[in-house]
C-alpha cells in the first residue's frame, strides 16, 4: 500500500499551500498490498456477484461497449455494522487487477474552506490518469448527508465537498472507466442527488447472514485455526496421506461450522470473526494445544451475555431467587409452542448487571405472528411470576423483562395492527433526530393505546401464572438443580422435565446440537 504520489508544488499550486488540498487516498497494489480475495468473503454471494460485474467491466470493457452498454458509475454498499462492507471492498481491490484508491469520507473534511472540494478534484484527477480504476469511499455519510434539510448550523464546507463529488461523478467533465464504490450503514440520510442513476446506480444491501451464510463464514475463519479435529484425525490415522487428511478435515470443519452457525442467530460477519478469535484466546488461556468445541461455546456465551463475573458473589438468598427466576423462564420456554428452543440456563453473573440468563436458539425468520409475540411475552414474564409463586416479596430482577414486554406490546398496538380496538394503523414513536415531538394521535386514541398495551401484558401475565402454577413441581425441580449446578444444558432439562413437546419446532436445534461430533467437554464443565 502506498500514498498516491503528490503532484504540483508550493502555495498556489495544484495542491494549495502545504499541499493541504491534495487527496489523502491510498493506492493499493493488488499483488502485494491486498491479501484478501473473494474466496475469503462468505455469506454474501449476491453482493459479490454484483461487485464482480464492475471488476469484469473494467478488466474487459469492450465486451460490454460493443453492445452499447455503459458501466454503472458507482455502487453504494449498505448494511448494518459488521456485515462486511469494507471487507468486500478489500476483496474487490485484491481481485480487480486495476488501480484501487481507498479513502475515508472523514478525510475530505478540514477546518479550511475549500479543502474538501479540492481533495475530491485531486482524487478523481488521479483516478482518471490511472483509468480503468476503482475509488472506494468508506463511511460516505461523513460528506454525503442530505442538503437543505432546514436545520440551523449546516456545514457549508461539507456541502461544497458533496457538490464537488456530485459533479465529478456525473458532470460535464465526467469520464468512463472510473468506478466509485462507497460504504455506509446509514443510507437513509444520504443526499438524493447522490443516489440517483448516473452516480450511484447500484444500491447493494448487505444483510446479516442466515444460517447457511453463517456456516460459510465460520468455515472461512475455522480453517485458519488449530482445531481439535486436527489432532483427532492424526491420532486415528498416523499414516494418512495429505489428500485424505484434507478431505477429513474439511468434513470435520463443515460439521463444526454447522453446529456453531445454529448457535449464533443474528450474528454478523464481524461477530463470527470475533467469536472464532475469542475461542482461540480461551483455548490459549487454558494452555490447550488446540481449539475445541467447548471453547467456541464459551466464546459465544461471552459475546451474547458478557464475561463471567467471578468476583461477584451472590448471597445464598439472592442465588436462590435468581435460580427460581431463571427456572420460570426455562419452564415457560419449554412448554410454549412458539417459544424459542432452550440451549442453556445459568445463574452465573455475567456482563453488565446480569445475575443470570437463559440462552435460546431463535430460528431465522422474517415474519412474526401475533401468537408468537404472545408466547414470547409469556416466556419473558416467567421470571417475575416464578418469584411471586415462591417468595413472599418480589425483587428488582425483572426490570429488563418488563422493558422487553412493554416494547413488544407497544409494537403490536402502534405498528403491527394487532389490536382490534386501535385497528390497522401505524403510529411512529414520535422521535425525530433525537428530539421528542408531539404524538401524531389524539388524547382519546392515546388512552385506547394505553389500555390495549396493558391488556396484552395482563393477558400474558395471566397465561404465564396459569402455566407455572400447573407446572409448579417442575419449576421447583429445575430451580433446585440450577441452585446446585449453576448451569443447566438442554440435556439436563430433558432429564428433569422430559422432552420438549414440540419436536417440529426444534429442527435446526436437533440437527446440530443434539450430538457433539467432536466429543468435547460438556458445556456445563466449561
Amino acid at each position: 500500500m502506498r500514498r498516491v504520489p503528490n503532484q504540483g508544488s508550493g502555495a498556489g499550486g495544484p495542491g494549495g499551500i502545504f499541499k493541504i488540498g491534495k487527496s489523502k487516498a491510498k493506492l493499493f497494489n493488488q499483488e502485494t498490498d491486498v491479501k484478501i480475495k473473494f474466496k475469503d468473503v462468505a455469506g454474501c454471494e449476491e453482493s459479490k456477484e454484483e461487485i464482480m460485474e464492475f471488476v469484469k467491466f473494467l478488466q474487459n470493457p469492450t465486451k460490454y461497449e460493443r453492445l452499447g452498454a455503459k458501466i454503472p458509475r458507482g455502487a453504494i454498499l449498505s448494511g448494518a455494522p459488521g456485515t462486511g462492507k469494507t471487507l468486500l471492498a478489500k476483496a474487490t481491490a485484491g481481485e480487480a487487477g486495476v488501480p484501487f484508491l481507498s479513502v475515508s469520507g472523514s478525510e475530505f473534511v478540514e477546518m479550511f474552506v475549500g479543502v474538501g472540494a479540492s481533495r475530491v478534484r485531486d482524487l478523481f484527477k488521479t483516478a482518471r490518469e490511472m483509468a480503468p480504476s476503482i475509488i472506494f469511499v468508506d463511511e460516505i455519510d461523513a460528506i454525503g448527508k442530505e442538503r437543505g434539510n432546514g436545520k440551523i448550523g449546516g456545514n457549508d464546507e461539507r456541502e461544497n465537498t458533496l457538490n464537488q463529488l456530485l459533479v465529478e461523478m456525473d458532470g460535464f467533465d465526467s469520464t468512463d472507466h472510473v468506478v466509485v464504490l462507497a460504504g455506509t450503514n446509514r443510507p437513509d440520510i444520504l443526499d438524493k442527488a447522490l443516489l440517483r442513476p448516473g452516480r450511484f446506480d447500484r444500491h447493494i444491501s448487505i444483510d446479516s447472514p442466515d444460517v447457511e451464510g453463517r456456516k460459510e463464514i465460520f468455515k472461512v475463519h475455522l480453517s485458519k485455526l488449530t482445531l481439535k479435529c486436527d489432532e483427532d484425525i492424526k491420532a486415528s490415522r498416523k499414516d494418512i496421506d495429505f489428500n485424505k487428511y484434507q478431505e477429513l478435515k474439511t468434513k470435520a470443519i463443515d460439521e463444526l461450522a454447522g453446529r456453531l452457525s445454529a448457535l449464533t442467530p443474528g450474528f454478523a460477519g464481524a461477530d463470527i470473526a470475533n467469536c472464532c478469535n475469542e475461542g482461540a484466546l480461551i483455548a490459549a488461556r487454558e494452555d490447550s494445544s488446540c481449539v475445541d468445541v467447548h471453547h467456541f461455546e464459551q466464546a459465544i456465551e461471552r459475546v451474547i451475555a458478557g464475561l463471567e463475573k467471578k468476583s461477584r458473589v451472590l448471597s445464598l438468598d439472592e442465588k436462590k431467587t435468581v435460580a427460581y427466576h431463571e427456572a420460570g423462564h426455562a419452564i415457560c420456554g419449554w412448554f410454549l409452542k412458539y417459544a424459542d428452543p432452550l440451549v442453556k440456563v445459568s445463574i452465573i453473573p455475567r456482563g453488565q448487571g446480569a445475575l443470570g440468563y437463559a440462552q435460546y436458539l431463535p430460528k431465522d425468520q422474517y415474519l412474526v405472528s401475533k401468537e408468537q409475540y404472545k408466547h414470547r411475552m409469556i416466556m419473558t414474564l416467567g421470571g417475575r411470576v416464578s418469584e411471586e409463586l415462591h417468595f413472599s416479596s418480589v425483587t428488582s430482577g425483572a426490570s429488563d423483562d418488563f422493558k422487553k414486554i412493554t416494547q413488544m406490546a407497544q409494537s403490536m398496538v402502534l405498528k403491527l395492527g394487532m389490536s382490534e380496538r386501535v385497528g390497522n394503523v401505524y403510529f411512529d414513536s414520535g422521535d425525530s433526530d433525537g428530539f421528542k415531538v408531539h404524538n401524531n394521535y389524539s388524547e382519546t386514541t392515546a388512552r385506547v393505546i394505553d389500555e390495549e398495551v396493558k391488556k396484552f401484558i395482563d393477558e400474558a401475565y395471566d397465561a404465564c401464572r396459569s402455566l407455572l402454577t400447573e407446572k409448579l413441581e417442575l419449576v421447583d425441580k429445575v430451580a433446585e438443580e440450577l441452585y446446585k449446578k449453576e448451569v443447566l444444558t438442554r440435556e439436563d432439562m430433558i432429564r428433569l422435565v422430559g422432552p420438549r413437546p414440540f419436536p417440529e419446532r426444534n429442527d435446526a436445534f436437533d440437527k446440530y446440537i443434539k450430538d457433539d461430533p467432536f466429543k468435547g467437554k460438556p458445556a456445563e464443565s466449561a
